[in-house]
């Protein structure tokens, strides 16, 4: 199917579906499209019109020829420049394809650019992921006001054909990044003029499905701990994520060293701030968007071609620090990659008489990997406010699209929040075996001690 019939569809789909109630699963004959005319993901396989977007051929589930293994991170497009930069000068050339928030910073500040190169597809799951998906398609539907999934033990795309703004966010959700591993990341909360102290976590990630005798109604299981600066050293973190977290609250504990206490921390959820984050993101900023959907009406817009942020080994190669990403007001642009993609668009408004700090939010979720690539966040007097991109890149070794680090910029605050920044030097150790006594409160406290 052409992208313009596609997106036709989408939008009565929207106009129809709107925040989502039930659901509706698939039909066998758009069950039958998947690994055709779509991939196994749901994406479009074919490349657009203009040939800015090529055909997708199977992505890059190993390590590309001729990039050295034990440079995982190495850039597979190493020889290639920019096709164009766009800047505040050419910016109306280009802004029907960026976002607000794109648009913002480019006027906001003069040096600021983005360097476009020639676009690549390379998001790739392994065969096991993608029977899964194709075999628990046609079962899965939404639960009651579209605050969980049913029906779904393995799949990572519940919606490959989203037919509502709630399916595709709980695409982004639950897709798949590496099943159960171990990264290292920093956070780093810039000042206006560019200082920084880097807070520097070890983190064990596992999706329930990857878990031994994991509990009900669980999505995830999730523990951290910050090993600098001194003063946070051996904090962490516990947190079990439902799969519905209006038929039961997410589950957080956190360890202080300091008392060598362990508590419980019921309000680790929505708009509350987001710990070490300085005020700069909430906890639903979290990998773009997390947790429960509740207090938004979701909007399907529609699938766009846009530039968002894409393929972005070089920010984390070896020999790249944190004081070479940061700069005053933004990050250093000349180490971003920024490539023409297709995009589902959602649009979450806040409901009436729900409580949260943005009234809106845009959300752009890449077609290939169902991850969030760019968010745009609106004040309570429908002002952009934090202007959120995701620098992602295709992880062989899992294999799978995920963050190289995301960036959160506060337009009121004038600062900026990097995080999940990945370590080179640590890379992933993808493929660990947990169980649930992995992600107990003794483990915890023993993982922080």
């Amino acid at each position: 199917m052409k992208t313009k019939s596609l997106f036709s569809l989408t939008l009565v789909a929207a106009l129809v579906a709107g925040a989502g109630g039930a659901g509706a699963t698939m039909t066998a004959q758009e069950l039958e499209r998947l690994g055709k005319d779509l991939t196994p993901m749901g994406a479009e396989k074919a490349g657009n019109k203009d040939g800015t977007i090529p055909a997708w051929d199977g992505g890059l589930p190993t390590i590309p020829p001729g990039v050295d293994p034990k440079e995982v991170y190495a850039d597979p497009f190493p020889k290639e420049k920019p096709l164009y930069t766009i800047t505040a000068a050419n910016l109306q050339q280009y802004q029907g394809k960026l976002t607000a928030g794109q648009i913002e910073m480019l006027k906001r500040f003069p040096e600021y650019k983005m360097l476009v190169y020639p676009s690549h597809r390379t998001a790739a799951l392994e065969q096991s992921e993608y029977d899964h998906i194709k075999a628990e398609a046609g079962k899965a539907a939404l639960a009651e006001g579209g605050n969980g999934i049913l029906n779904v033990k393995n799949s990572s795309v519940p919606f490959p054909m989203p037919k509502s703004g709630v399916e595709a966010i709980w695409n982004h959700m639950t897709r798949h990044r590496g099943g159960s591993f171990i990264r290292y990341t920093s956070l780093l909360p810039v000042q206006a003029n560019g200082a920084f102290t880097p807070v520097v976590r070890i983190e064990h990630i596992a999706m329930a499905s990857k878990v031994k005798n994991a509990e009900p109604n669980r999505l995830m299981y999730y523990m951290r701990t910050d090993t600098a600066p001194s003063s946070q050293a051996g904090t962490a973190l516990l947190d079990y994520e439902p799969l519905d977290q209006v038929k039961e609250q997410r589950l957080v504990w956190t360890y202080n060293p300091g008392s060598r206490r362990v508590m419980r921390a019921p309000d680790v959820s929505y708009d509350s701030p987001a710990i070490g984050s300085d005020g700069l993101a909430t906890q639903d900023d979290f990998d773009g968007f997390n947790g429960a959907p509740d207090r938004f009406d979701w909007k399907l817009i529609g699938k766009k071609e846009m530039i968002v942020s894409y393929n972005n080994n070089r920010l984390i190669a070896k020999q790249v620090k944190p004081t070479d990403i940061v700069r005053p007001g933004h990050m250093n642009q000349d180490l971003v990659r920024y490539e023409m993609h297709r995009v589902w668009v959602v649009e979450a408004t806040l409901k009436p008489g729900k409580r949260h700090v943005y009234s809106k939010r845009v959300f752009y979720i890449d077609e290939d990997s169902w991850a969030l690539v760019h968010a745009d966040n609106f004040d309570g007097r429908g002002e952009l406010w934090r202007v959120h991109e995701m620098h992602g890149l295709q992880y062989s070794a899992a294999p799978a699209y995920g963050p190289a680090c995301d960036v959160i910029y506060d337009l009121q605050a004038r600062r900026y929040l990097v995080s999940s920044l990945v370590n080179a030097s640590k890379p992933f150790k993808y493929h660990v075996e947990f169980d649930l006594s992995s992600f107990s409160v003794d483990a915890m406290r023993r993982f922080a001690n």
